[in-house]
């Protein structure tokens, strides 16, 4: 126990090489603050230079400081290619965290087959091909932990994100699968499903009526930090979860 937080310490994650996507902002910065605060070796990507230099700056005289690179996950070649040069930085990838989306509302008469290939490139494709990237190192390494952000969305069949919905639902497929595929190397693969975390671009959504309506809906009061998500993907990437694989873990607090 971190005696100025109270938060769980996981030795098993000192010196661990992680990789975050989408970690400038939100839940991936969480998730970024988390593992840098337990010893790990952390290189995250994300398109806000300005967000990420910030993060970066902030956790500069930590023991092992992140690493950030720019790169748009929407074009997989170029993200592959900078996966690999991470991998080649950190020397392997212990943890993969796939945390970059786009939750844009849009309606159905809006969206264009274009729009469609786009929105499933952001929150879906990504995920995929970051896992297949990582691969190689975690079983030169003896095992490894990806972690896939899905989303309570469409468990609550929410309006006015049809595309982001299918991919999420998908993410949780990719799961199942990935694990089956590749338990026998010991990695292991799960899906964090969030409830509504309060981070600045959710607040762009809600008022604050619609907040307190959230707030009723959960089983539990008060806001989701993403610190609350990041608690969960440290353990799901420590030996303490050694044998959880293949499954949903939600951090929602009691909201559905």
């Amino acid at each position: 126990m971190n005696p100025a937080t109270k938060a769980a310490v996981f030795p098993s994650l000192a010196g661990k090489k992680v990789i975050v996507s989408g970690g400038a902002s939100g839940i991936g910065e969480g998730i970024v603050e988390g593992f840098v605060s337990q010893g790990a070796a952390v290189a995250f990507v994300d398109v806000m230079e300005d967000a990420s230099d910030a993060v970066v700056k902030r956790f500069a005289d930590a023991p092992i400081p992140p690493i950030f690179v720019n790169c748009d996950i929407r074009d997989i070649v170029d993200y592959g290619a900078k996966i690999a040069k991470l991998v080649g930085r950190l020397g392997g990838c212990d943890v993969l965290i796939n945390n970059a989306a786009n939750d844009d509302r849009h309606s159905i008469e809006d969206i264009t087959p274009e729009y469609w290939d786009e929105r499933m490139a952001v929150n879906l494709k990504h995920q995929f091909f970051a896992a297949k990237a990582v691969v190689p190192a975690m079983k030169a390494a003896g095992g490894g932990s990806i972690v896939n952000l899905g989303s309570i969305s469409w468990h609550l069949g929410l309006e006015d994100l049809t595309v982001y919905q299918v991919a999420k639902a998908a993410i949780e497929g990719l799961t199942r699968s990935l694990a089956r595929e590749l338990g026998r190397d010991n990695i292991r693969v799960n899906t964090i499903v969030p409830g509504n975390v309060q981070t600045p671009r959710q607040m762009k959504w809600y008022t604050p009526e619609g907040e307190a309506e959230i707030v009723a809906a959960q089983c539990l009061d008060g806001r989701i930090q993403p610190s609350d998500i990041a608690a969960m993907a440290m353990f799901l990437a420590s030996d303490d979860a050694r044998y959880c694989t293949a499954h949903n873990y939600w951090v929602d607090a009691g909201w559905r």
